[in-house]
Formats: C-alpha cells, structure tokens, sequence
C-alpha cells in the first residue's frame, strides 16, 4: 500500500505536506473524529482526499455549493482518481446510477449537499457503500454561530449514527473560538480534537483607508502596486462601473458577479488566472475554490457583512507566501448602507410567509405535497406576478432555507429560444438586415410556428453575414414589434422542496431562531465596524484577536503601526532638534543653517519647524532669521 507522501506525490506532485497537513491526515487515518483550522488557501482539501484515498473505500464529502463540488471533482478526475458529486438537477436515474457505481466500489469520493442527506431514500440506499471516512468541507455552517449557518448541515449528524466507526474530519478557514467548540459538539466528535494553524500572514500587509474619493484611491494603489489584483464590491453594477472605470485608466480589467452566465464567468476567471486580464471586479460569488498564489492586492471598495468574510477574501492575497496588500477602502456612508443591508437582510416574518405562499403558487406546489421535487423559477418573471421586491426574494429564501423548508441554488437556460406566432409577416414592414434574421430563422429551423425552437445567434450571424451583436439587437426589436418571440439566455434558479407544502395556518418562523439570527449578525457587523472605525490597535491583531488569538503581537505593516512607528520616530527628532536649540551658541539662527544642521527637520518636509513656531519655542524675524526662545525650550527638556 502507498504510504501518505507516495500518494502526494504520485497525484499532487509535492514533496512534502504544509505546516499541519500531516498531523491532521494521520489523525484521520489513525480513526480519531477531526477538526481542520485552516486559513485560506492553506490546502484544507488534502486533509480529506489524500486520507480517502490511503483508506479503503468511498470517502463521502459534504460541501455547501454545487461549483465548488464541480471544481474539486473534476480536479480529483483529471488526477485520474474516481470521483462523483450528486447535486440538485440530476434526475432520479443520474443519481441512482452513482449510487450503484459506489456501492460496487468504483468511486473513490462522493460529494454531496448536506441538503441531500436529508432524503431517507439516499440515506438508506448510502447504507450499502463501504464509507473510510465522512468530510466536512465548509464546517462553520453547522455552527448558529458561524457565518453562514445552514440548517441542512445538522443533519450530518444522523448521518453518523449509521456509520459509527467511520472517523468525521470537518474542514473550515474561519471560525472563531466559539464555532470551534459548536463544531465539535454538533458532528458528535468522541472527543475534542481541533488542529488550528495560525491565521496570523507574514507577509500580508492590511490597510484601512477612510476617504470620500475612494475610486482616486483605487487607481493609486493600482498604479503603485504591480501584479494581479482582486476589487471587491457589493453589488453587480458597482463591478461593471469599476472596471469600466479602470479599463478607461487603461488597466486591463473584467468584472465578475452571479448574474453573470456560467460561460461567461469562467471565461474571466481563466483569463484572470493565466493574467490576459490584471484585474478582477468582483462581487462576493468570485474567490470560491481558486487558487491563484500571486495575488499582489486585495480592495474592498465596500465593507463585508463579517470579518470572517472578510477575512477569507483578503485571504486569497499573497499565497505564494510573497509580499501582498489588503486594504479596506470605506467612508461614513459606507456604515449607513451596511446598516441598510443589515436591516434588509431580516425581512420582517409575515412578509417570509408571503414569498413562501407566492413561490409554492407560482411553482404550482399542493399543500402537503412537493417533497424532494425540484423547479425553476425565473425572478423576473416571478417578481413582477406578485409585485415582490428582489430585496425581499433573495433575502427571504434565505431564511426558507434555514428552516429545512427548500434549497435554492443557480440555474441558467444557456440557450435563446424563438417561437412565430404570426403566419401573416410580411418582409417588407421591417428593415432589410431585420428581414434577413427573419428569412435565415424559417431557413435553418424548423418548427418555429408551433412551438419555441432552441436557436443559435452565433449560426445566424455567420449565414446572414450579420454582426452578432447587430443579430441580438435584432432580434430583441422584432420581438418587440411583435414579429416572432424571443426568449434570450436568461439566469434562473432551482428550487428544491425539502419537506412538503407547509399550510400557512401551520407556517411557523420561529420568532426565537429568527431573533437569535439577526443578533448573531448585528455582533459581526459591529465587528466590522470597529475594525474600519478603530485607529488604537494593529489591523492584523484585531483580526486574529476576533478568531481568538490573544497572544498576538503588532504586525509593524499596517496603516496603525506604520502610523505608531512615525510617531515615535518623529517624538524623537522633537527631542533631538529642543536639545539643539537649547545649546546653540547664539540666540538667533538662520533657515538655512537650521536646515543644514538638523536633517530631522528636511525629514518631516518642515513640520517639526512649524511646531517649534507654534509652540513659542521659535520666533519668526526679518531676513529668514529664527530667535531661539531658550527659556521655553528649558522648560519642556
């Protein structure tokens, strides 16, 4: 059998493991249930992989989003190690399949939502694989104290009853001391056992600037800084405006959010990742899973929900162990749009009642049916039906999801579509280049008049010798005049019910979870308030400090003790140029002379000059001449 450093090499090509690695794979393998504390970037992965596949058997893999299980399939795949995800949007036989395929002991890993494992008939049918080993990438969730709590995931610990001889590894970057010991109560461990590797980064410089001309600040330190840069913001049109605004500065740059088709994103982030592009403009669904080592700059044009958000994002800087900067860029109104965001994101209860009766409608869910199907929903569409604000969508699901009721993930139609609802057209009411998409549609496609057809504008274009971009706009007028309908691409999601249609007379948000809830989040956006707002403390100590490293010492690189350092260089040179002066010879000096013989005044461009002046320990006369008021000086030394 291959030993741990045989199988990183063979699969992973390193020589050795990083700082932790090993100690926490060999507590895995020696069967002791496992707590992996890993910032960032620090190979939390290979904590579970290389032990699943040392292991015999099937190491299952709970993870909470669908891309990232995606990612680290094909990851393990093109390694050449067996790997399957079961995910939201395979059918019952895609699934079944899989199941069969572990059960015979041909997949090395199998990774699933944590919603899944909620079903009884996967549970059951999961009783019949050989399981080496339960992971938890993502652990914080289980904690109500962590950031991004999710219900679904206490279910991992029924789980457990099934295999109790299997040891759990559970993974996360960020966890306070408080969602340590949660974790651990709640995956049932058999004992206490938490592997935490420092989250103190040499080598990453934190800043926080407060200023009104945040964008002439983004362009300076992009300007000053070579390399790869990530730009965080809140919302998709600050991340288009961004990075318009930077191509305009001629740094190449593209932007990145959900909205974005799945094509699409992955383009950018590859062009990022192999540098065709320097600089991302992303909202918070850009860093999950990727890892590009040389991040030179980190910006937050806006502040984050949480430190531990932010902090994993600041994170993704500097991997390659190599000089990097994170710096929050913030203003007085910034602390009233969080407040804004925080009051939005706890939707009053009756009005959660309301989308989820509006949804249950829409999707044409019974009461007291719907278990384990899944729909999708198009928000434009739905939004407007029922005269629901986005805000309240988004955020109230979110709470729909807390309470075990559905899952909600990312879905997109990739495709256009065209239906001729006319046979009376007549070519001659539209411009020639219209005319000509109409008459290349019925030539390359066939049943546009009875129902919608897939098209591809790209085939059109290149028939009609038409721009694509023209094709589009094209066919959005005809549309629009009526001539055909055109359904373009368009971003949806899909709804999966985890229990059945709740009668409203028995919808019960719990008023205790929810105000649990909203104090959980009031104390970590307090927190990131104080961490902008505070000018008395070392950056990196408040941080590792909130993830409850106490011992820490002042990083000598952030805005504060770089403040502290010119202080204390600067008190001194005070000193210094008073015991100059007192001990002049003559009770005059010129300018010029006091600029020769004390370069601390050069130093600090003329300050400490002006303060001798204010202070009376220097007097101002005719011809650049200073009278030396010695008295004073006396009395301070």
């Amino acid at each position: 059998m291959a030993t741990i450093h045989e199988i990183l090499k063979e699969h992973w090509g390193y020589d050795r493991f990083r700082s932790l690695q090993e100690d926490i794979i060999k507590s895995v393998i020696a069967g002791n249930d496992t707590l992996a504390l890993l910032p960032t970037g620090g190979g939390k992965s290979l904590c579970f992989q290389v032990p699943g596949i040392f292991l015999s058997g099937t190491t299952l893999v709970v993870s909470p989003l669908i891309a990232l299980m995606k990612d680290q399939v094909k990851n393990l795949k093109d390694k050449g190690i067996k790997a399957e995800a079961i995910y939201s949007g395979l059918n019952y036989f895609q699934v079944n399949e899989i199941i069969d395929t572990c059960i015979h002991g041909d997949i090395k890993f199998l990774y699933v939502s944590p919603e899944r494992l909620a079903n009884e008939e996967f549970r059951e049918r999961l009783k019949k694989i050989k399981l080496n080993l339960l992971a938890i990438d993502e652990a914080h969730c289980i904690s109500q104290w962590g950031y991004d709590f999710r219900p679904p995931y206490l279910k991992i610990a029924e789980v457990r009853n099934d295999f109790p001889e299997i040891p759990v590894v559970a993974l996360t970057a960020t966890a306070t001391t408080k969602v340590v010991e949660d974790i651990q109560q709640k995956l049932k461990f058999k004992q206490k056992n938490a592997y935490r590797k420092s989250f103190k980064r040499d080598n990453l410089v934190y800043a926080v600037l407060e200023d009104e001309t945040k964008n002439e600040k983004l362009l300076r330190f992009l300007n000053s800084v070579p390399g790869s840069a990530v730009v965080y913001v809140r919302n998709r049109a600050k991340a288009q405006m961004i990075s318009e605004l930077l191509e305009e500065n001629h740094i190449s740059s593209s932007f990145y959010h959900a909205g974005l088709q799945n094509k699409i994103r992955d383009e950018r982030q590859e062009e990022w990742i192999k540098d065709k592009i320097r600089v991302i403009v992303a909202t918070n669904a850009f860093g999950m899973g990727i890892d590009k080592p040389d991040v030179r700059l980190v910006v937050h044009m806006d502040l984050p929900d949480s430190l531990e958000a932010y902090f994993q994002e600041a994170g993704r800087g500097g991997r390659d162990e190599k000089s990097a900067y994170a710096i929050a860029l913030w203003n007085k109104s910034d602390l009233i749009d969080l407040e804004k965001y925080f009051q939005d994101a706890f939707p009053p209860p009756e009005a959660i009642k309301r989308l989820y009766e509006a949804i249950c409608n829409h999707l044409q869910v019974a009461e007291l049916s719907g278990t384990d199907t899944t729909h999708t929903i198009y928000p434009d569409r739905f939004l407007q039906d029922f005269n629901i604000s986005s805000t309240l969508f988004f955020n109230g699901i979110r709470f729909l999801e807390r309470q075990g009721l559905l899952t909600f993930s990312d879905v997109e139609q990739s495709f256009s579509k065209v239906h001729f609802h006319r046979d009376d057209l007549v070519y001659d009411d539209y411009t020639l280049e219209q005319a000509d998409v109409l008459k290349s549609l019925l030539r390359n496609y066939e049943g546009l008049f009875d129902n919608y057809v897939r098209i591809n504008e790209k085939l059109i274009a290149n028939k009609t010798h038409i721009p694509i971009n023209n094709i589009i706009k094209d066919l959005h007028k005809l549309n629009e005049l009526d001539a055909i309908r055109y359904a373009p691409p368009r971003r949806g999601f899909s709804i999966t019910f985890m229990q059945n249609r709740v009668p409203l007379q028995f919808f019960n948000l719990s008023q205790e979870t929810y105000a649990e809830r909203k104090e959980i989040a009031r104390q970590k956006l307090d927190a990131v308030t104080q961490y902008v707002s505070r000018t008395d403390k070392c950056r990196s100590r408040i941080l590792l400090e909130y993830f409850g490293e106490t011992k820490s010492v002042n990083c000598g690189k952030c805005d504060f003790c770089k403040n502290a350092m010119q202080h204390k260089e600067a008190d001194s040179d005070y000193v210094e140029l008073l015991a100059f002066l007192a001990k002049f010879p003559e009770p005059e000096i010129d300018i010029i002379e006091l600029y020769k013989l004390q370069p601390a005044v050069k130093k600090h461009s003329g300050t400490l000059f002006r303060w001798c002046i204010d202070k009376g320990y220097l007097t101002m006369l005719p011809g650049n001449k200073l009278s030396i008021n010695k008295d004073e000086i006396v009395k301070v030394l």
